[in-house]
């Protein structure tokens, strides 16, 4: 008798944390930069509650990906948001913007895209706390990079900050991922690179003014530029958290990545 009254009484307990679980929204979000739609995956906690407004974190897709990267990839994010009482916001990057405003290209305004236009349609819509204290962006990989220089360039917007296996110095790799497309060759604008690559922005930071998490596998092609990013934020003493995990350049290290860059940014939020 006691077996079964175990087995009802675990039943009780589960039942509502399976009727309740993460949404996931898939938003149509418009540009006036670029005149154009682009789709968005929006995923709210359990018990997401019209009278209740929650801190926003901005998720970026690498290279050669899309909005719906990181649901797909690693679906257990959607447990995280509730865990974490957050709500995860999957921009659309298009799959080789690397975050900036081309200065070559006009089509090409994600810059403007993920850092202004699209949180004033998230606030808009959803029950965020309009404020950076409550608001944060990581990514993965070029991700990695444009949260670290959206961030950095709109610290009015976010006030922390992630990077897991972030490419946060483009000038070692010139004929890679069509950063050339956005920039112009490294040849003719060495310059150009150098001003857009993050190693070389760390003095648009203040100590204690962004809160930041930059990660990276012990076997990823990055970690000698992220390695040398914390090396320049120690120099200057900004204040962050760096990690170096066994991994490589892959989904496997991020699905462990986020889940510590997740629980950072929920400390913050409970901090602020």
């Amino acid at each position: 008798m006691k077996k079964y009254f175990f087995i009802a009484s675990l039943l009780a307990l589960l039942s509502p944390v399976a009727a309740k679980a993460a949404k996931v929204d898939t938003l149509q979000t418009y540009s006036t930069a670029m005149k154009k739609n682009i789709k968005a995956v929006v995923i709210l906690p359990e018990g997401y509650d019209q009278q209740k407004s929650y801190p926003s974190v901005y998720l970026l897709h690498g290279y050669d990906d899309t909005y719906n990267a990181w649901v797909n990839y690693v679906p257990d994010i959607k447990k995280y948001a509730d865990e974490f009482q957050m709500i995860l916001v999957c921009p659309d990057g298009n799959y080789a913007s690397w975050y900036f405003d081309s200065p070559i290209d006009p089509k090409w305004k994600y810059e403007t895209y993920v850092s202004l236009e699209l949180p004033g349609q998230i606030d808009a819509k959803y029950k965020t706390i309009k404020d950076r204290k409550a608001r944060a962006i990581t990514g993965l990989s070029m991700g990695g990079h444009g949260a670290l220089y959206l961030a950095f360039k709109h610290q009015d917007v976010f006030g922390a900050a992630g990077s897991m296996s972030g490419g946060v110095d483009m000038t070692p790799f010139p004929l890679k991922w069509e950063i050339a497309k956005r920039l112009g060759s490294y040849a003719e604008y060495p310059e150009r690179w150098k001003q857009n690559s993050i190693v070389n922005m760390t003095h648009l930071l203040i100590p204690n003014q962004l809160a930041l998490i930059i990660d990276c596998g012990k076997d990823d092609f990055f970690l000698g530029v992220n390695s040398k990013l914390h090396e320049d934020l120690t120099y200057h003493n900004i204040p962050h958290d760096y990690i170096v995990r066994p991994g490589a350049h892959n989904f496997d290290y991020w699905k462990n990545a986020i889940v510590y860059q997740l629980l950072y940014f929920h400390n913050f939020f409970n901090k602020a």
